[in-house]
């Protein structure tokens, strides 16, 4: 099939121009000469294979996608996004979204390609056909991922997963933005944790995006901003993402919290990966403790040093903590760089197409490979 070189213009071009870039930076970033990449968007210029690669690379986007005529690609959810809160991506950040949608087509792709299956939880009806509660929503979510009135939920990433919904955290320029869901047309439900923000309030932010993912997948995209208030969906998004990590029926079995001290009222919240915050707000929903005890857990504090992320394992040299940091603030988590290297492991990408998927040159795979206890064939 001949490409059209309209549409193939088109879709260049609006790329480029949800990232906020001039065809002067994109040929400057691409060493594309601007004129030229002007008349390849304007349908006037057939790119060259090269042209293309280099494109979709810069785009992180499929470069079939491109030579295609099909527009199966998340343009208007992410408009959907910017649009909604036009004010808070800065470029950087909407390169950074790009670079996660990336990493979601590619995941999806290459647990396909290793024929593994992935259900999707999707939460039945109430009564009369309206939406669940979002107290019985959690508790649908938490039995079909196997955490039912378990003291702790240890990865709430895992769980989303479970789930079929496509996790990543990656760090984000602005503050204001805890989070994001896209449903994307080809990845299916996708969320993003902003990685800057304090390992606790990072598993609050997934379950809230969580909470999206299964009760607005009808809408193209949302994004949740710390500053936003009075919004129904996100207060519906809230109260979900608080029984989900914390069900009353958890809260019922430990000891009587109006009797702890403040070490103990941070012991437990440490034990069970939430902020004082989180916690004390559950508990007075749950009516076991008074709105004084709770205005004084609010303030309470874990240390940093206390809270353990389940994807820095304190086995880690110091070195090896900063890179895998790294690799988590690009989106890299434990689950997708194996899908990573299983996939070429089977014989299913090549070697030059998992730098592509990690995001690395070649001169870094050997490093990578190395932290993950993974072997690549250089020859």
């Amino acid at each position: 099939m001949a490409i059209h070189l309209k549409t193939l213009g088109l879709k260049l071009a609006k790329y480029r121009e949800q990232l906020g870039e001039t065809v002067a930076a994109t040929g400057s970033a691409t060493g594309i000469e601007p004129k030229r990449l002007g008349q390849i968007e304007a349908g006037q210029l057939e790119p060259t294979g090269d042209e293309v690669l280099i494109l979709a690379d810069h785009f992180k986007c499929d470069y079939k996608f491109f030579i295609s005529n099909d527009n199966v690609a998340p343009f208007e959810q992410t408009e959907t996004l910017y649009r909604s809160a036009s004010n808070e991506f800065t470029p950087e950040d909407k390169q950074a979204i790009q670079e996660f949608l990336y990493l979601c087509d590619t995941e999806a792709f290459l647990i396909a390609a290793l024929g593994r299956s992935q259900s999707v939880f999707e939460l039945p009806s109430g009564a009369g056909g309206a939406a669940q509660t979002p107290e019985v929503a959690a508790a649908q979510a938490r039995a079909a991922c196997g955490q039912v009135n378990n003291l702790e939920l240890p990865d709430i990433y895992k769980a989303a997963r479970a789930l079929g919904v496509r996790v990543f955290r990656r760090k984000l320029g602005n503050s204001n933005i805890s989070g994001l869901f896209i449903m994307h047309p080809v990845a299916g439900k996708c969320i993003l944790v902003n990685s800057s923000e304090d390992i606790y309030r990072q598993r609050f932010s997934a379950a809230h995006e969580l909470a999206h993912a299964l009760f607005d997948a009808d809408q193209a995209a949302s994004v949740s901003l710390k500053s936003v208030h009075g919004d129904q969906r996100e207060i519906r998004a809230n109260k979900f993402a608080s029984y989900f990590l914390l069900p009353k029926t958890l809260l019922e079995k430990l000891p009587n919290p109006q009797q702890w001290s403040e070490a103990e009222s941070k012991e437990w919240a440490n034990k069970l990966k939430v902020s004082c915050s989180a916690l004390a707000y559950a508990l007075k929903s749950a009516r076991r403790i008074t709105n004084a005890q709770c205005d004084a857990m609010v303030g309470y504090r874990v240390s940093r040093e206390r809270k353990v992320d389940p994807e820095l394992p304190p086995n880690l040299t110091a070195a090896q903590l900063d890179r895998k940091m790294t690799l988590l603030n690009l989106g890299l988590s434990d689950f997708y760089v194996e899908v990573c290297f299983d996939a070429y492991q089977a014989h299913r990408i090549s070697l030059g197409r998992l730098c592509e998927a990690l995001l690395c040159s070649p001169s870094e795979m050997a490093e990578l490979s190395s932290l993950y206890g993974r072997s690549i064939n250089v020859h």
